[in-house]
């Protein structure tokens, strides 16, 4: 089934499984396809976020669990509070699923870098988040938010015809107020052609 995900805009992308079967605005997608499914989202329609710290952040970062949170905290564990867990490869493969799944409410649909431990690499190709290279050296401390590393974050290239379909849609007027609140104003990512996270 075809689905139609326009922005508050009306820019819009019309969905066909994993691929991006058409871009334009709402009115001319609806027009040709008329038996379309239409999701409409308040905000701004991007083609979502690359994340430059995937290794940083799935790699040399445990996501505690929230039954966790009493003893570990919230925050991701890094240095010597990783290093006095010492989570084996089961505890990996779910930590990078719930840093992924914090990626995903951030807008993220891809990971720059290449992270190397097996459960988190098993954990990636799964999610469906595109892996880049290493797209220059490190701009600033690892985050979440694209936004709160400290410079431009990298926007996933524009989405075609034919291209996959992982965008995100973010509740703000434009990219301007994009830019000063931030990607926790996420609200849907789609990865494959899935709502891979909405926000309730």
């Amino acid at each position: 089934m075809l689905t139609i995900h326009a922005d508050g805009r009306g820019r819009a992308y019309a969905v066909r499984g994993s691929r991006i079967a058409a871009v334009g605005d709402l009115d001319a997608l609806t027009a040709a396809f008329p038996a379309a499914r239409v999701r409409r989202w308040p905000g701004l329609l991007t083609p979502g976020l690359v994340n430059l710290y995937g290794p940083e952040l799935l790699d040399h970062a445990y996501h505690p669990d929230p039954r966790e949170a009493d003893a570990l905290g919230t925050e991701p564990l890094t240095g010597p509070a990783l290093d006095a867990l010492r989570p084996d490869d089961t505890r990996w493969g779910a930590s990078a699923r719930r840093g992924l799944q914090r990626m995903l409410a951030h807008g993220t649909v891809a990971v720059a870098g290449t992270p190397t431990r097996p459960a988190v690499v098993a954990a990636l190709r799964r999610s469906g988040l595109g892996i880049a290279g290493r797209l220059g050296a490190p701009r600033g401390p690892a985050s979440l938010d694209p936004f709160a590393c400290g410079a431009p974050p990298e926007f996933a290239p524009a989405r075609e015809e034919g291209s996959a379909a992982r965008f995100a849609v973010f509740d703000v007027r434009d990219e301007g107020e994009l830019a000063e609140r931030g990607a926790g104003t996420c609200v849907a990512t789609v990865v494959e052609g899935r709502i891979a996270f909405r926000r309730r």
